[in-house]
């Protein structure tokens, strides 16, 4: 049965490379989005083992969930979750036979591990959330550079891997080890493009929830989201989920690499914000998610039947866990607090739920999550010059007839 399994597992990997080699890197558009809160138009793009999303770029494809999609369930679809990569030389065909993970740096023993050798490896699980750092950019006001993106870029699976703790121990650390450096088979179109790589602390990389995965939702990693083994970093923006891992280096100082030192920093302070216009001065790497809630099952400027209405939607944090979740019909005069759905984990999107009464007339409904450290949102949106961290209470225009 063991054997069985596994050549389906490559057989599998082998399809997957091929459909991505052969597919256009700019697929015909199924349709058109409008975006909520006057964010424009997008077209929606099938992709190999995607169905139809929002397309940002095509080369390398950047697809963005759309909206509706986390009104289906708490866990985002395989074939329904977001893309992202930074550099276009992506991989389009891995021999799974041949892959290895490299083990290298300041290790007793380096290692080079193949697929098998990993999956053989005492397994863990872990419902998380993966978001981009710049997920919500498109709403900040005024505008800012970088990809313009609504909501969807971010999803909710169910991970399956080896702890990254159990690789490390494997290859023994040497004394005086600082961070942990980890690299993808993408990679830059020119020489002078830093090739994409993180790092974490080690304390942080031995934490037993960083994760090698290989698995989503109970099947073999996506192509587009890292096949055959991704990063995955719970509670922190997906800058550090890095996909087709390849390489992990432990370091003996720093990592002083562009995507660490001058990429994906934010402002040194406690809102992570400035004045819009404003550099900061001061930056220090992003880090964990802030807390943010959705309402999932209204569209913006929709109308509704006057009467007892449902809602309902999600929240998420960084690690602390959702503690409560408020709704306001009235443009935030008064709140009422929503039931909770089932508990997949501290690092899961929380479903929420609620009935209201929405008489005729014009309703703008807010939802605010508060996590159990006590940390909620901002009424009113904070700004930075990169676009990330957005989390100001949303709200939803509809109105009752």
């Amino acid at each position: 049965m063991v054997d069985r399994d596994r050549r389906a597992f490559l057989q599998r990997g082998v399809l997957a490379g091929a459909a991505l080699a052969s597919a256009p890197w700019r697929a015909a558009a199924e349709e058109i989005a409008t975006l909520p809160f006057g964010n424009g138009e997008r077209p929606l793009v099938a992709y190999p083992g995607k169905r139809p999303l929002l397309q940002m770029t095509s080369r390398p494809p950047q697809l963005e969930t759309p909206f509706r999609v986390f009104d289906e369930g708490v866990i985002t679809p395989n074939d329904a979750f977001f893309v992202r990569y930074h550099l276009a030389d992506i991989p389009v065909a891995i021999d799974p036979e041949r892959y290895r993970l490299e083990v290298k740096g300041h290790v007793k023993t380096p290692l080079a591990l193949s697929l098998a050798e990993i999956r053989a490896l005492p397994a863990s699980e872990i419902v998380a959330v993966n978001q981009c750092s710049g997920n919500s950019r498109g709403f900040f006001a005024p505008r800012v550079a970088g990809g313009q993106l609504a909501n969807g870029a971010m999803g909710n699976a169910r991970w399956t891997g080896v702890p990254l703790r159990t690789v490390l121990d494997k290859a023994g650390l040497r004394r005086g080890a600082v961070q942990v450096a980890f690299d993808g088979l993408d990679g830059p179109v020119i020489p002078e493009t830093p090739d994409f790589v993180k790092a974490l602390t080690l304390d942080h990389a031995r934490d037993g929830e960083v994760m090698l995965a290989y698995a989503m939702n109970g099947e073999d990693l996506p192509w587009l989201n890292g096949y055959p083994l991704r990063l995955v970093v719970p509670g922190y923006y997906g800058t550090y989920w890095v996909k087709h891992l390849s390489a992990i280096t432990v370091l003996d100082k720093p990592f002083d690499g562009f995507w660490m030192t001058s990429a994906y920093r934010i402002p040194a302070n406690s809102c992570a914000c400035t004045e819009p216009g404003e550099a900061p001065k001061a930056t220090v790497p992003i880090g964990r998610f802030t807390v943010r809630s959705f309402v999932t099952n209204l569209a913006d400027g929709a109308t509704l039947p006057a009467g007892e209405t449902p809602l309902r939607g999600i929240a998420f944090d960084g690690g602390e866990g959702i503690a409560e979740v408020a709704v306001s019909t009235d443009d935030g005069r008064t709140w009422t607090r929503a039931e909770l759905g089932e508990d997949l984990g501290r690092y899961s999107f929380r479903p929420w739920t609620l009935r209201v009464d929405l008489t005729p007339g014009a309703h703008a409904v807010r939802v605010r999550a508060t996590n159990r450290a006590g940390q909620s949102q901002p009424l009113d949106p904070l700004w930075n010059p990169a676009g990330y961290l957005r989390n100001v209470v949303e709200t939803v225009r509809v109105r009752a007839a």
